[in-house]
C-alpha cells in the first residue's frame, strides 16, 4: 500500500513543477509617463500598453531585457 501512495505522490509532484515555471514577462510602457518596464502579468487596465514586437510574450526576464532594447519607444527614453 505504501508504495502506491509513493507512485501516486510522485505522479502528482511530477506536473507540479513545470506549471510553475511557466512566467511570461511583457514589455510594457506606463501611458503617462512614458516609461518602459517588464512586468511578469499581462496588463488588464488601460494605464500599461504591451509595447513588446508583435506582443511577444517572453519566457525569461533576461530575453525581455534584451529585446527592450530594440523597442524603439523604449530605446528613445
Amino acid at each position: 500500500m505504501n508504495f502506491r501512495v509513493i507512485a501516486a505522490a510522485g505522479l502528482i509532484f511530477s506536473f507540479v513543477p513545470p506549471a510553475l515555471a511557466a512566467e511570461e514577462f511583457y514589455i510594457v510602457q506606463d501611458v503617462k509617463t512614458k516609461k518602459c518596464t517588464i512586468v511578469d502579468t499581462k496588463p488588464t487596465d488601460t494605464s500599461m500598453t504591451i509595447v513588446s514586437p508583435a506582443g511577444t510574450v517572453y519566457k525569461t526576464r533576461s530575453e525581455a531585457e534584451t529585446s527592450m532594447k530594440t523597442v524603439k519607444v523604449c530605446s528613445s527614453n
